[in-house]
C-alpha cells in the first residue's frame, strides 16, 4: 500500500533557479540552505530518512563541472549539444520533488591526477611525441612499439622499473580487450582532483544539501578513478583488477554494492549514460546476477537525465568525431529487457511499477 504522504509530490523550493543549471560558476549558500532547510521539514511536515519503510537510494554518478557544462573539458552534450546542462536541471528538479520518498542520496565524483593510464600525458608515440586526446590504443599498437608508456612517470610509479611498466600496460589492454567491453581510450585531462572541473554542479549539490538538511541524511560521496593503472568508469569495481605479475592492482568496492543491495530500490542518475553510467548499472546487474536475478525490478534508470559522449566536429558542422549514443541506448535496451526499470524523471514515483512507497 502506498501512503498519502509519499505520493505527495513536493514543490521546487523557491531559491532555486533554473539558470544555475548553465552557470559554471554557480555555487549555493550553503548555510542558507541549511537554514531553509528546517523552515521546509516544518512546512511540509517531511520526516527524517530514519523512519522510511521503504528505503529509496538515489545514484547520481560523475554531476561533475568538467562532464557537466560546455566549459568543462569533458562535456557531455550528447547530440542536442545542451545533454548535461538540461540533466542537471531535471535532477535537481527531481530531488526536489521526490525529497520525502528519497532515503539517500549518493553522488559518486570521479577523480584523476595528471598522470594516468587514460590520459595522453601517460603515452608517447614512437617519435617520443605525446598522444592526442579521442586517441584509441589498441593492444597491438602497444606490442609494436606504436606506442609506449612515458617513461618519465616510471621513477614514481614503480620505482624506475619502465620494463615492468611497458609489459603492464601492454598487460592492461590485453585485459580490456579480452572484457570486450572497451579498447583503451584517451580522454582529455578532466576531473582533477583540486580543479574547478572536479566539483559537483551547483544545482545538484544545493539539491543534495537540501535533501539532507530536510531529512537527515547522510549525503555520502563515493570517490573512484584514483588508480593510475586502471581506469575506473563504474562506482563498483575498476576495469582491471590484477597486474601482469599477479599481484593486485584494484578492488572491488564491495561495501557500495553492498549498501546498494541492502536498498529497497536504487534510483540512478548522472553522466556519462554510454560510459559510467552504462559501466556503474552494468555491474549492479552482474551483482544483482548472483544473487537472484528478480532483484533487477528495484533498479530504476531515469533516462532523462544521463546523456551519451558525442564529441562535435569542430571543422564538419553537425558531425561527431565520437558519437557514442547507440551505445548508451543499446544499455539501455540491456537494462529494461533483464528487468530494471526505464523511467522519466517527471513521472511521479507513486506510479512507478514495482515500487511500494511508504514513510
Amino acid at each position: 500500500m502506498r501512503s498519502a504522504a509519499s505520493a505527495l509530490q513536493l514543490p521546487v523550493p523557491d531559491f532555486y533557479d533554473k539558470a544555475n543549471a548553465g552557470r559554471y560558476a554557480y555555487r549555493p549558500d550553503q548555510q542558507k540552505v541549511f537554514d531553509d532547510a528546517a523552515a521546509w521539514r516544518a512546512r511540509y511536515s517531511v520526516k527524517l530518512s530514519g523512519s522510511d519503510k521503504t528505503k529509496v537510494h538515489l545514484l547520481l554518478i560523475d554531476v561533475q563541472k568538467d562532464f557537466c557544462f560546455p566549459d568543462g573539458t569533458l562535456y557531455v552534450g550528447g547530440r542536442s549539444g545542451r545533454g548535461a546542462v538540461d540533466d542537471s536541471d531535471r535532477i535537481a528538479r527531481f530531488v526536489y520533488a521526490n525529497l520525502g520518498a528519497l532515503t539517500d542520496i549518493t553522488c559518486t565524483m570521479d577523480t584523476h591526477f595528471p598522470f594516468q593510464v587514460f590520459f595522453p600525458s601517460f603515452w608517447l608515440n614512437a617519435g617520443g611525441q605525446p598522444l592526442t586526446a579521442h586517441t584509441v590504443i589498441p593492444v597491438a599498437d602497444v606490442r609494436s612499439g606504436k606506442v609506449r608508456p612515458n617513461p618519465a612517470v616510471a621513477w614514481w610509479l614503480c620505482n624506475g622499473n619502465y620494463a615492468w611498466l611497458c609489459n603492464q600496460v601492454q598487460f592492461y589492454c590485453a585485459e580490456l580487450e579480452k572484457a570486450g567491453k572497451y579498447t583503451l581510450y584517451l580522454w582529455p585531462p578532466h576531473c582533477l582532483l583540486g580543479s574547478d572541473g572536479h566539483a559537483l554542479v551547483g544545482v545538484v549539490h544545493e539539491a543534495r544539501l537540501f535533501h539532507s538538511f530536510v531529512r537527515g541524511a547522510k549525503g555520502w560521496v563515493e570517490v573512484k578513478g584514483g588508480n593510475t593503472l586502471t581506469e575506473n568508469y563504474s562506482i563498483l569495481a575498476p576495469e582491471v583488477l590484477m597486474r601482469y605479475d599477479n599481484h593486485p592492482l584494484a578492488q572491488r568496492n564491495t561495501q557500495f554494492i553492498k549498501t546498494l543491495l541492502e536498498a529497497d530500490a536504487v534510483v540512478i542518475a548522472g553522466q556519462a549514460a554510454s560510459h559510467c553510467v552504462k559501466s556503474s548499472i552494468e555491474d549492479l546487474l552482474n551483482e544483482i546476477r548472483t544473487k537472484d536475478e528478480k532483484l533487477a525490478r528495484k533498479v530504476y534508470i531515469l533516462k532523462d537525465c544521463m546523456s551519451a559522449v558525442a564529441v562535435p566536429d569542430a571543422k564538419s558542422a553537425g558531425r561527431f568525431l565520437v558519437d557514442f549514443t547507440p551505445q548508451a541506448e543499446d544499455a539501455l535496451k540491456k537494462f529494461a529487457d533483464a528487468g530494471m526499470h526505464v523511467v522519466e524523471s517527471t513521472t511521479p514515483m507513486v506510479d512507478w511499477p514495482d515500487l511500494t512507497v511508504g514513510r
